[in-house]
């Protein structure tokens, strides 16, 4: 039997960097653009709800993308569908400068949602195809840290070209394009999109409903905080660019909790304890901001543990879904889980808009704890209806 030729061994990792690749360009065009509207709405006047029904209607594009996904790579092709969602946010960010009518805007922010949700499904899918079966787990962390340093980049770029003019729109399209690069290179090894990795979903909503609604739990929070942050600070007095750096924070949290959180994660046999945990520090944590809020370096210490847990209740979210079903329950059960995170997305910005409107300043931080608390409750009903069964 002839050995394995170098190049086919490094198949499966070229494939994985350019999904990879794919996934650092969503987040950094995320973080950026989703600021950068945030900052220009304010700037002409808009109210916190308004801004925050922009956001939802991103919520709504990805509950739509989640549902479309599947048909769109059956048709194009991998490698092709997400060549074509990053021509299709190029266009939409090119789009919130040519345009000024805020129907216009809230149309764009639609495609704009739409795309970054299929190049985030597909490589997400391509990275769990291509993925060493004793590796997978090692490289779906460097995958989600990739997506939180988009996060993290986004924000500080946006922060030192500023909001002004075409040149952070023409950075949001170089930053896309860039990721293309990649994806041209590992054009062959684009995976098939089989049906059965789609098959009905929606019931698995309530399988695992520690794990799904932690994720509706992050998907509010994190496109609450990515939609409304810019305002919140600059209503207690911040400047645009402090605002940027504080969600720079969040992200980074995001990142580099996000292992420790994991490891901790791995040692328990129950998950749901770890997610608990995860939304009382995040609850804490909300509830704090009002008392620390004009203390700078408490602030950004508080945002960076935020950005930990909010994150920690995805990736253990999404291990519990893995440790509780096998094969096409799981690839349903994922889907589910996307689902749900378009639903948080949905509701996430609307909800903490119409509270900072109605109880200024703190309806954001107010809101977020709402949501970490409703969790919390979530959980310690299941916990305590299986100890009364056992």
């Amino acid at each position: 039997m002839q050995p394995d030729h170098p190049s086919q061994n490094l198949k499966p990792w070229r494939a994985i960097f350019a999904a990879t690749a794919t996934i650092g360009a969503v987040g950094m065009a995320l973080g950026l653009g989703t600021q950068l509207i945030s900052i220009l709405m304010a700037a002409r006047g808009f109210s916190s709800s308004v801004i925050g029904y922009s956001g939802t209607v991103g919520g709504i594009a990805t509950i739509i993308a989640a549902v479309f996904t599947a048909r769109i790579a059956k048709k194009l092709g991998v490698a092709r569908s997400i060549l074509t969602m990053m021509c299709v946010g190029c266009a939409s960010f090119l789009g919130f400068y040519y345009f000024e009518s805020i129907f216009i805007w809230f149309v764009l922010r639609f495609t704009l949602h739409f795309a970054i949700t299929v190049m985030f499904i597909l490589s997400e899918f391509w990275v769990n195809s291509s993925a060493p079966p004793a590796k997978r787990g090692t490289i779906l962390a460097i995958y989600a840290i990739t997506l939180g340093l988009g996060f993290t980049i986004g924000p500080t770029l946006l922060a030192h070209v500023g909001s002004q003019g075409f040149t952070p729109f023409g950075t949001a399209c170089i930053l896309i394009a860039l990721a293309a690069i990649p994806i041209v290179i590992a054009w062959n090894l684009s995976p098939t999109f089989k049906d059965s990795d789609h098959v009905a979903f929606i019931r698995y909503i309530f399988a695992v409903p520690s794990s799904t609604m932690a994720v509706l739990v992050y998907g509010a929070i994190q496109m609450g905080a990515l939609t409304l942050i810019t305002p919140f600070s600059l209503n207690l007095g911040y400047s645009e660019g402090e605002a940027a750096k504080f969600m720079s924070i969040l992200a980074l949290g995001n990142v580099l909790l996000l292992i420790p959180i994991g490891i901790i994660s791995d040692f328990v046999t129950d998950r749901r304890y770890p997610l608990m945990g995860c939304a009382i520090i995040g609850l804490v944590g909300t509830l704090l901001i009002p008392w620390i809020a004009e203390v700078k370096w408490l602030l950004i210490l508080d945002l960076f543990i935020l950005g930990g847990v909010s994150a920690g209740l995805y990736t253990i979210g999404l291990a519990q879904l893995g440790a509780r079903l096998k094969g096409f329950e799981l690839a349903a059960a994922n889907s589910a889980f996307i689902f749900c995170y378009g639903i948080g997305m949905l509701v996430g910005p609307t909800a903490i808009g119409k509270a900072m409107d109605l109880f200024p300043p703190f309806g954001f931080s107010n809101t977020m704890a709402t949501f970490f608390g409703l969790y919390i409750i979530l959980v310690v009903s299941r916990v305590v209806l299986k100890l009364i069964r056992s």
